[in-house]
This record gives structure tokens, sequence and C-alpha cells, in this order.
């Protein structure tokens, strides 16, 4: 079978894909500043003879392998961009770069796809359909360089599109879907308080902007707990509440910023007013000013039924998998999202926590890795769903 053809060469090539993982986990490039990573991935598919085109929508690279036979386009995506923590592993491909590591397997992604690209062009005389490789940039910085990638055509053409994320923190041989929401609409706020400041023994002749902030703090946890209906999910998470002031001064000024993570759209709408509400209603009772910006991030990862059903029959074909499961939604953000609302299509977890680990480290630590053979089941996995779609 073509399948399990393209499995063999994947065995054949896992030593490559270890040996450019650790390249690309040495020099790490972060989100809107890849030059060499894209140049990297260009030269491999121009050495292989691949049609490839750069600079799509920014610092991305998409390549195009024809096969032999008439059939579908299927696109096969994986992001490329590293993130500002120093990496504290004592591993020999450690990043070489100071303040900038692959946390999130990123490199695993793009070493994942190329060699996937590699057995498919390899055997592109027996296949049926077009296969699009998308190399994004910038997955970990919104606005995200799948928006600008999709805007620049990476899906023109394309009927159905796959990915695949490499989750440490899941046991190696384990494929997670979920039909529907997978992953949240990821947004940010920010909240500037304006009072007016004042010496610390007379808080009668000043607005304490810190006493405000503090207010909304609280406050602003209401909305999801009394403003929100209990069946949707939602979070509103302070995560900077800033006011540099000495400890004899009351500050005139407050900032806070925060993130929304929804999966409801009406919710996503619901909880950025009523935040303004909150804002609003706080600071008009203690007499102060406040700015309030509201930015949208990622949209939620939302699965198409029949093309996560496809994927869950595929990874059964994979022989190192050993468990698939429906996951629980996830709160974290991925402008897949994008590529989903734009195509038919389905993103899956791929389990990649190390051998001998029972506590591995969370995705973006400063000692995150993983379990370098996930990549081969990755690409298999993958590799199937993109092979027989064309029979779907």
């Amino acid at each position: 079978m073509t399948v399990h053809k393209l499995f063999t060469k994947l065995d054949s090539f896992y030593s490559d894909m270890v040996d450019v993982r650790r390249y690309l986990h040495q020099h790490p490039e972060l989100s809107f500043e890849e030059k060499e990573t894209p140049a990297f991935i260009a030269a491999f598919y121009k050495n292989l003879g691949v049609d490839v085109r750069t600079g799509v929508g920014g610092n991305g690279v998409v390549a195009t392998i024809v096969g032999g036979k008439p059939g579908k386009t299927i696109a096969l995506r994986a992001d490329f961009d590293a993130l500002p923590i120093q990496d504290e592993k004592e591993v020999p491909y450690k990043s070489t770069v100071p303040n900038k590591m692959h946390a999130c397997g990123h490199d695993g992604h793009t070493s994942t796809l190329i060699h996937l690209a590699k057995a498919l062009f390899e055997m592109k005389d027996e296949l049926a359909g077009t296969y699009v490789m998308i190399h994004q940039h910038a997955e970990e910085y919104a606005p995200g360089g799948a928006k600008p990638m999709i805007e620049d055509g990476c899906l023109d053409g394309v009927d159905l599109v796959f990915g695949t994320h490499l989750w440490a923190i899941e046991p190696l041989g384990k494929i997670q879907y979920r039909i529907g929401p997978m992953m949240a609409a990821a947004d940010r706020f920010e909240i500037t308080v304006q009072g007016a400041g004042g010496h610390g023994a007379q808080p009668h002749k000043t607005k304490d902007a810190i006493v405000v902030g503090s207010q909304l703090v609280s406050n602003l946890q209401q909305i999801v707990s009394r403003r929100v209906n209990p069946i949707d999910s939602a979070v509103v998470t302070i995560g900077s509440f800033v006011s540099d002031n000495a400890f004899n001064v009351i500050a005139d000024s407050a900032k806070l910023i925060g993130t929304v993570r929804t999966f409801n759209p009406e919710v996503r709408t619901q909880i950025e007013e009523e935040i303004e509400r909150v804002v609003k209603g706080t600071c008009l009772a203690a007499d102060c000013e406040y700015q309030y910006d509201y930015f949208r991030g990622y949209p939620a990862v939302v699965n198409h039924a029949e093309e996560t059903n496809h994927v869950i029959e595929q990874a059964k074909l994979v022989p190192e998998v050993t468990a698939i499961e429906e996951t629980e939604p996830q709160m974290g953000g991925e402008d897949f999202a994008y590529y989903l609302e734009a195509r038919k299509g389905a993103f899956f977890f791929t389990g990649a926590q190390q051998d001998h680990v029972t506590k591995p480290y969370p995705h973006h630590h400063p000692k995150f890795d993983f379990n370098e053979k996930a990549m081969l089941i990755a690409a298999k996995t993958l590799g199937a769903s993109a092979i027989n779609a064309q029979n779907k």
C-alpha cells in the first residue's frame, strides 16, 4: 500500500529528521524576525527540486508537490518561530542564541513537515492530487503569520488542510483530537487608570490608582462568574499590574494587562463589552479617568467533523500510535484557526513526552523538550491523512 511505503521512507529519514530538528533548535528566531530559518527551509526544497515560494505573507514558505495522477489539493502546515526564553536545558543541541529558544516544538514541526515532503516528492509519480506544504512564521505572537499567508494565497486551490502540534505533556504514541472547538480564541486587553497622586500620608487629597486597579482585578472576575452563561467556558486573567512609585507615594496611574479566552464568538463579544462596563463603573465610583483597549487575537480552533474523523482513522494505521483519545478543549490559542475558517480540515495533538520523564516541563518553559520519536508519528499521521484524503 502507498501509505506503508510512505511509512518506510519516513523511518529511513528519522536520523536526518533529528539532525534538522536539533540544528533548528540551536538557531532559533523570534516571530516576525525569521530570516535564516525560512532560508534554510527554502534551500531544503530547492535541493530536492520542489517548487517553492518564499516571502509568503511576510516570512512564510510554501512548497508544492504535484502527484502523477489528478486529485484533490491537500495542505499541511508547520510553524517555525521561537520564543524570547533563555534555554536552560543542558543538552548538546541547546540554543546558541541568548534569550531565544524553541520552547514549544516548532523546530520539530518544521523537521517533520520537510521530511514528510521529501517522502511525498520521492513518491509523487504514484500519488494522486497535489500537496501544499505551508511553513508558517510568527505563530507565537499575534497578529500571527497564518492570516497574512492566507491573504497571500497559501490556500488558493486547496481543498483540505491538516496540522498537528507535538504535545510534550502527553505520552508518546497518543493522538488527541476533538471535533468542534478545540483551542480557544485568545485576546488581550489593556486598562490604564488615571487618578491623582500625592503624599502617602494624605490619601484624602488623592485619587489612588492602585486601589482602583485592585478593585478592577476583583470586579473583572465577576464577568465570568456572574455574567457569562456557566455552560460557556471563558477566562479573564490579569497578567500584569504595574504602577511605578515610591513606598510613600500614592500613585496617580496604574496599568493592567490581561487576556480573555473564549470558544463562543458571542461570549467573546460579550466579555469585550462587559470589561469596559466594569472599568467604567469602577472608575466612575472613584472619580478617576481610564483608557481601555481590547485587541482581538486568534479566533478559536474549530475542527470539522468529517475531517477529524478521517484523521482518527488514519492514526489507526500508524504502528507507533498506541492510543487515540478525545481531548478536552484547551484554553491555549493557535492561529491554525484561520486555516480552518477558510477551509475544511483538522488539527490534532501528537503526544511527545520524553522517555523516563514523569513530570515533563510544560510548553514555554525554559527547560522544555520533547521526545523526537514523536516527529515520526506526526509525519506518518499527517502523511496518511493527506494521501488517503484523495479517496474520500
